[in-house]
């Protein structure tokens, strides 16, 4: 399995952007569907979207129109475009390929 490393976390004000990364210690076009999970302190784990290794891609109702997943093959890395971010968007982020990885902090708050 490959190790998968996110980044891009951090505090953001409302209505704010951030991009998060996850970089992939193997080829990641082969990998059928990368995705991107969150979750909130004292929540369950939760799908935000992923993308299948032909670029299709699904949202979460929650964050349709706000997020935008993608990956780079040639950079073995995942992204995930955040824009309009709302506090209740605060999260750990995840990104699973055939692993988890270690996670990345967001905090909307102003």
């Amino acid at each position: 399995q490959e190790q998968l490393v996110e980044s891009g976390g951090g505090l953001v004000q409302p209505g704010g952007s951030l991009r998060l990364s996850c970089a992939a210690s193997r080829n990641i076009s082969s990998i059928y569907i990368m995705a991107w999970y969150r979750q909130a302190p004292g929540k369950q784990r939760e799908l935000v979207a992923f993308i299948t290794n032909g670029g299709n891609t699904n949202y979460a109702d929650f964050v349709m129109g706000r997020f935008t997943i993608s990956k780079d093959n040639a950079k073995n890395t995942l992204y995930l475009q955040m824009d309009s971010l709302q506090p209740e968007d605060t999260a750990v982020y995840y990104c699973r390929g055939g692993s988890w990885g270690q996670g990345t902090e967001v905090t909307v708050s102003s």
